[in-house]
């Protein structure tokens, strides 16, 4: 950062504050989209939309919709739109609830979990977070945890 100036530190005016904020945001804010970018060029490989590659990603195991939808930071309108053509691509299969008659689960089917497993050894492979060490990545996921907290 600028002067090593730190956000909200005390010994420092508004002004300068809001400078090293302001590249903290934008440095940010390039991170997001170079994650973005690879994610979309790493799910066309596959032949994916970068959405349903995310949902791949994310779906970790049986979950409903709504699961997904906040792991995938969107309504759960957009993530039954997606889960829709991955199901037609017989990717992903909708299954009854075990506990609550009126809800589904999603499942990855076997290809969807041979796809999945190639997509994230895609994703990992010259990632943006690669520049990292695995200390590095800890430390940078651990600040950012403490940002959700406020």
């Amino acid at each position: 950062m600028t002067n090593d100036l730190v956000p909200g530190d005390p010994m420092v005016g508004a002004e300068p504050r809001a400078a090293a904020e302001r590249e903290l945001c934008g440095l940010v804010g390039g991170l997001a989209r170079q994650l973005e970018s690879h994610v979309r060029e790493r799910a066309a490989q596959l032949g994916l939309t970068a959405p349903q590659a995310t949902a791949l990603r994310e779906l970790t195991g049986p979950m409903t919709m709504r699961e997904l939808a906040d792991r995938m930071s969107c309504e759960p309108s957009n993530a039954t739109f997606i889960v829709d053509r991955l199901e037609k691509l017989a990717l992903v299969e909708r299954r009854p609830h075990p506990t609550d008659r009126r809800a589904k689960q999603l499942a990855l089917t076997g290809d969807g979990t041979a796809l999945r497993n190639r997509l994230l050894e895609l994703l990992t492979h010259h990632s943006p977070l690669a520049a990292l060490s695995p200390q590095e990545q800890r430390t940078f996921h651990a600040l950012l945890l403490r940002t959700r907290k406020r």
